[in-house]
């Protein structure tokens, strides 16, 4: 494949509003040429990272007294888990839906994208990834769900098909769907508090989903905002990988044999140069956060030995996180500062055209 998105701006999910109209407007107006549904937190339990993806995994509960989910797996769940799996075999993608109760951002963007008509170069999903999920949610004894291997397949599976889902639900809109599988705790792999999650098995869990993205035709994505070992992503077939350009820029250089790699094969960079600290964004504007991407740029083509215009081209641009906790006022001037950002680094390069993939 050759992925070109040449310093095109998309999102990450969350946004901190309530209104999902209003937080669909700020998307639109900022990020036109590759909109995301807003993750609305604000909401309530219902649209947290873990919780908006949990419907049809079997025997979750939602403990809305204490604000928190789990997954009871005691007693006989064999026939809770027979039902899940036939409805996965049956690629019955609706019972795997993620109801309005649960995302308000994705009918709101969906309307709107009707309204307006036509098709955008790209639209962008997002689901939590296996393992933020699987060793955030717990289950009854507390218990990281990712250490019980009948539940964790679910899990897998589950996440797997929510993607399948949205990238159907928004295909008629995008001339190419991109789903993210958004993965914090990465930056905690090979830590002591996970020090029993293996290399393959994380490769492997994010793998299955990144296999159902592709099954429908999207491009895949992965984000962490912190410091990971990024090869990870790439064996687990990423096509986009998504890091913290702002304050750990500078890990990428660590791999310039596996990133030089990547980026030959056509694949993208998606630098999240645009902080989401509300001091942070403040003291930035458009043009110093363009010389700092552009600065990274030419560190990576040193150290890979690849042209900088190569990297430029294959370069999305993001916010370094999600929005979600930001004050209202502060997300939309990350938001006002992404576009700016995109505009300036697209001219610069000559971008005259929106430039999508070509396999």
């Amino acid at each position: 494949m050759n992925f070109q998105p040449c310093c095109l701006a998309t999102a990450i999910g969350s946004l901190p509003h309530k209104d999902p109209g209003q937080a669909v407007k700020v998307i639109l107006e900022n990020i036109p040429n590759a909109p995301t549904w807003p993750q609305l937190p604000a909401n309530g339990l219902n649209e947290q990272m873990e919780a908006q993806y949990s419907e049809s995994i079997p025997r979750v509960v939602l403990d809305r007294e204490k604000g928190r989910m789990y997954i009871d797996t005691s007693g006989d769940t064999s026939a809770d888990l027979a039902e899940f799996y036939e409805k996965y075999c049956a690629d019955d993608f609706e019972a795997f839906r993620i109801t309005s109760a649960f995302s308000q951002g994705i009918y709101a963007l969906e309307s709107a994208l009707e309204a307006a008509g036509g098709t955008r170069p790209f639209v962008k999903v997002q689901t939590t990834g296996p393992l933020s999920f699987g060793l955030s949610v717990v289950d009854q004894n507390k218990r990281a769900i990712y250490y019980n291997a009948e539940f964790v397949d679910v899990v897998v599976k589950a996440l797997a098909m929510k993607c399948r889902w949205q990238i159907r639900k928004f295909k008629p809109f995008a001339q190419q769907v991109i789903c993210f599988v958004d993965e914090p705790i990465l930056s905690a792999f090979g830590s002591s508090t996970y020090v029993s999650v293996t290399r393959d098995d994380s490769v492997a869990r994010l793998g299955e989903v990144i296999e159902a993205v592709h099954a429908e035709g999207a491009l895949a994505g992965v984000h962490c905002c912190g410091n990971t070992e990024w090869p990870i992503l790439m064996d687990a077939g990423v096509d986009i990988v998504n890091f913290d350009a702002f304050d750990y820029g500078d890990t990428i250089l660590l791999y310039p044999d596996a990133f030089k790699a990547y980026l030959k094969a056509g694949k993208a960079l998606a630098f999240g140069i645009v902080p989401t600290n509300s001091a942070k964004i403040h003291a930035q504007t458009a043009d110093s956060l363009g010389a700092m991407f552009c600065e990274l740029v030419e560190k990576l083509a040193k150290a890979t030995g690849l042209a900088a215009e190569l990297i430029y081209h294959q370069a999305l641009i993001t916010p370094s996180c999600g929005t979600g906790s930001l004050p209202v006022a502060d997300a939309e001037l990350v938001f006002r500062t992404l576009h700016e950002t995109s505009a300036k680094l697209r001219q610069k390069i000559g971008a005259t055209a929106l430039l999508g993939s070509r396999t």
